[in-house]
């Protein structure tokens, strides 16, 4: 048993794992590569990460900003058991500080009065069996993070037969990173733009960090990997980045890997910059899909062909949604198309259910 998993003394904070002292005297995070070096009661960046003592601890273990039924749709997956709900969580902070934040108000918060609701790994996985959820997503702020919550909920869960997800940034050390990701059974991984650059100046990161973790993923874990780009009018949308982007993707993760093109709303530090338009989306796919990727999808908008699941083999139509809801499902119990037989890369339940839509459920936890 986890040495976290009786969940106790919330208030101190819960032993973290990947740090090691330096010489002066600090204590440096091992945890992601902002390698933040601390004195007493200092936070890490992300906030959540603070030396008490000769140790680190996880000051949001346990703690949630709240519980939610969502579509699995919506993290987004489309590939990973389509139409079923997912229980999703999160807590506060993030490890990254990108100027263009869209849940901002749970990533860049600094009040841990904002955690109200508490839960036991234990509790957690009950509460998703009880919703009928096929998975629990930790979302909203980057699990990474939260690391040690979430990898003792995946053990949790994993225990009554129920899935687990990651919605994440990916800047994470490769030793955490392999303990992290063999835990989840999907992820899907932010990948933010295809410039360093843009990782400096607009995120306070690195790209390399994230193109290493979406190898490890594809590569060394039976994790299923989805990738989504917020696409920000004139800061990441040229088309010879995403022709480099997306030739990459084919060449290093191979073209079964689905890829989503997310359109931007102002909010946070970017009030000032225009919404993406429907067409930028739609350039984009069209480049990905020349550059020889199958399964590429638009979001945040309504786009018929965009959001559905065409057969690579003999482009009928497979999968047909309308934003986060399912209009027609046609793969047979194999996971192929009925017409031609071509299996469709990723993870789908031998029946295909009645799908959850669109709905978003509140849901209350115990903490017991």
């Amino acid at each position: 048993m986890s040495a976290r998993a009786d969940f106790r003394d919330l208030e101190s904070g819960t032993p973290a794992r990947w740090w090691h002292p330096l010489p002066d005297g600090r204590i440096q995070c091992d945890l992601c590569p902002r390698d933040c070096k601390l004195h007493e009661s200092q936070r890490g960046l992300c906030f959540v990460r603070q030396r008490v003592g000769d140790a680190i601890v996880l000051a949001t273990y346990g703690r949630s900003s709240g519980f939610c039924i969502d579509p699995i749709e919506k993290k987004p997956l489309n590939h990973f058991l389509p139409g079923s709900s997912v229980f999703s969580f999160g807590t506060a902070g993030c490890n990254l500080a990108c100027k263009f934040c869209q849940n901002w108000d749970i990533s860049k918060s600094r009040e841990m009065d904002r955690l109200m609701d508490t839960a036991s790994p234990q509790r957690i996985a009950e509460a998703a069996l009880a919703s009928g959820a096929a998975s629990v997503a930790f979302t909203y702020n980057d699990p990474v993070i939260f690391a040690e919550y979430a990898m003792d909920t995946a053990d949790a869960c994993h225990s009554l037969g129920i899935k687990t997800v990651a919605v994440t940034a990916g800047y994470i050390h490769p030793i955490p990173r392999r303990a992290f990701f063999d835990k989840m059974d999907a992820a899907n991984v932010d990948l933010k733009a295809f410039t360093d650059e843009f990782y400096q100046q607009q995120t306070g990161s690195h790209l390399a960090p994230v193109l290493d973790t979406l190898q490890h993923i594809r590569h060394d874990t039976p994790c299923w990997l989805e990738i989504t780009t917020l696409l920000i009018p004139g800061l990441n949308d040229s088309t010879p980045e995403l022709e480099a982007m997306t030739r990459w993707i084919a060449e290093h993760l191979g073209t079964d890997v689905p890829l989503h093109f997310s359109a931007f709303h102002p909010d946070y530090k970017m009030g000032d910059v225009p919404a993406t338009p429907v067409a930028t989306l739609t350039r984009a796919r069209g480049i990905a899909l020349a550059n020889g990727l199958r399964h590429v999808y638009t979001g945040n908008v309504h786009d018929a062909e965009g959001d559905t699941t065409f057969c690579p083999g003999c482009a009928a139509p497979l999968i047909e949604r309308d934003w986060h809801a399912v209009l027609h499902y046609a793969l047979d119990p194999q996971g192929g198309c009925p017409h031609c037989g071509t299996r469709i890369a990723g993870h789908f339940a031998p029946r295909f259910e009645r799908g959850f839509g669109r709905r978003r459920i509140p849901v209350r936890v115990s903490a017991k």
